[in-house]
């Protein structure tokens, strides 16, 4: 799979994140690269003060370094940096990582010559997973810690992981598949680590996790529905035209698809005395309508991030259309130029901010506020299924309550899950402390707001769990009727590893096996067999 700087798309992430490609950097991005990399070397050879290429780091940025101390600076700056902590980043994550470091410096504007993209490529393509621990980044001066933790082990200096848990010193790993460590040069240790790509690979890595749960959740959602003997009048699609958000119109296409053809329906389309249904039925596709969007949204924004050079300072060669003959304008410090006899390529090394990952902050605030409701949603249609009053099924969906408890307090574990997800579902980005002595003052907590999404992930996928077990519970209640041809498929799924419940027995075992089949992508696969269904990201 080639990489091309700027062009990724969720397609290309998402096989990366699957496993299984080997990576290689499009020959087009060469020039670029190394444009920007002759223009800091010049930089480094001459005498103004540039940041992080002869000059300390954050609040030392004033202190002026050696030419012969450059090379120590930055691998100093690589092990002073690595001090995270916290269990290890998955290989997903970490695979994403590797490939989006490699294409934000494959931009041309980082100044790393092509040796050191070739080295993450090359242990990503070796199957080597860097051991990054989760925890240390607030998400500004780039993911420091955990970026610094990778190019450790890329030094030969730090530690890879495998699929059980095992670590293996970095140089001996790296022996092993043929691999050098990479000798650091002026500025490429900096821009190793300055960037989002961490929090950004979490906040993929969330994307991509909750695609299937999202799918189940909308399949469960219509089981729910029939099981109810609930109404589809409510996504009749003349309602959701008169709203107009792309999202609510495109669940209630789905509602539609899933329903379609079902017996249940049919037998009480005529004479049923309930005019409208609650909420949590009726109101699907407004909420879960939201979500998606929120989520379409955030998979937009972290498509731009993914694609972006976030590091610090970025360099601008003459080929990119600066200003032609500026000597390192935005490098020297007070503006002045490099001394008579030090002229370098034309372009500019220029000092900002787009390490700070504000905009993947509150990208994850809002999927963590979509995450939560989906199973808030999902939560309440447990609920009305075991009251008797509104779902008009047998209470707590056993034949003989009080003998039996039924579910009863498979929705109290549910209720236990949603609580949870609404407090993990606090903001994340509008929390700040200042680091580096007061220099970086203002902070995302990014990193947090995306490793968070896990969590609340599975937490979702086990209330989508007991809904499908009590979807699946109320149906045996209406038989002979039948569902439509999908959901009975989704029905006769369950039914493969969970029995109907007519008296009481431990459904634990069963939760687990439904959560499992969701992760899995089983009912994620029969909601994708609908006619003519587009990607659940793109609009219909």
């Amino acid at each position: 799979m080639l990489i091309h700087p700027g062009r990724l798309t969720l397609d290309v992430l998402q096989a990366i994140h699957a496993g299984g490609q080997r990576l290689a950097l499009a020959a087009e991005a060469l020039p670029a690269i190394r444009a920007s990399a002759a223009l800091v070397q010049a930089a480094a050879a001459g005498e103004a003060p540039v940041y992080g290429v002869n000059t300390g780091f954050g609040k030392l940025a004033s202190t002026r370094i050696g030419h012969d101390d450059l090379a120590a600076l930055q691998c100093n700056l690589i092990r002073s940096h690595s001090v995270g902590v916290g269990e290890p980043l998955a290989a997903p994550v970490v695979r994403l990582v590797l490939a989006l470091k490699a294409a934000s410096l494959a931009r041309g504007h980082s100044g790393v010559r092509p040796e050191v993209i070739e080295a993450l490529l090359a242990v990503h393509d070796a199957g080597l997973v860097p051991c990054v621990p989760s925890q240390g980044s607030v998400g500004a001066s780039g993911d420091l810690a955990p970026l610094a933790h990778l190019t450790l082990a890329l030094m030969g200096e730090g530690e890879f992981i495998d699929d059980e848990g095992r670590r293996t010193p970095a140089a001996q790993a790296l022996a092993a598949r043929g691999l050098a460590p990479l000798v650091l040069q002026a500025k490429e240790g900096l821009a190793l680590i300055n960037g989002t790509q961490v929090s950004t690979a979490l906040a993929l890595h969330a994307l991509f996790t909750f695609e299937p749960v999202l799918e189940a959740a909308l399949v469960i959602g219509a089981l729910t529905v029939d099981a109810a003997r609930g109404s589809d009048s409510p996504f009749d699609p003349r309602i959701h035209a008169l709203r107009g958000h792309p999202g609510q119109i495109d669940v209630a296409r789905y509602y539609r698809a899933l329903l379609a053809g079902s017996a249940i329906r049919a037998s009480h389309v005529e004479g049923d005395d309930r005019v409208q249904d609650p909420y949590c039925l009726r109101c699907q596709p407004q909420v879960v309508g939201a979500c998606l969007d929120q989520l379409r949204h955030a998979a937009l924004v972290l498509l731009r991030e993914a694609n972006a050079v976030t590091d610090n300072p970025l360099v601008f060669a003459a080929e990119d259309g600066s200003a032609g003959g500026a000597a390192l304008a935005g490098a020297a410090a007070g503006g002045r130029a490099l001394p008579v006899g030090r002229t370098p390529p034309a372009g500019q090394i220029l000092s900002g901010g787009n390490f700070h990952a504000e905009p993947v902050a509150l990208a994850c605030d809002a999927m963590a506020n979509a995450v939560a409701e989906v199973g808030a949603i999902a939560e309440r249609r447990i609920g009305m299924l075991i009251d008797a009053n509104i779902s008009r099924l047998p209470p707590f969906l056993t034949p003989n309550a009080g003998l039996n408890s039924g579910y009863m307090i498979l929705h109290v574990t549910a209720a236990a899950l949603a609580s949870e997800n609404k407090t993990y579902a606090h903001p994340a980005s509008v929390d700040s402390l200042p680091t580096s002595a007061n220099q970086e003052d203002h902070v995302s907590m990014a990193t947090f707001a995306a490793r968070r999404l896990q969590p609340m992930i599975a937490n979702v996928a086990r209330i989508l769990a007991i809904e499908w077990l009590a979807a699946a519970q109320g149906i045996e209640f209406l038989r002979p009727l039948t569902s439509s041809a999908l959901l009975e498929r989704a029905h006769a799924l369950l039914r493969g590893f969970s029995a109907p419940m007519m008296s009481d027995r431990s459904l634990a075992a069963d939760i687990e096996a439904a959560r499992a089949c969701i992760g899995r992508g089983e009912l994620s696969a029969l909601f994708r067999a609908l006619p003519q269904m587009p990607a659940l990201w793109v609009p219909a």
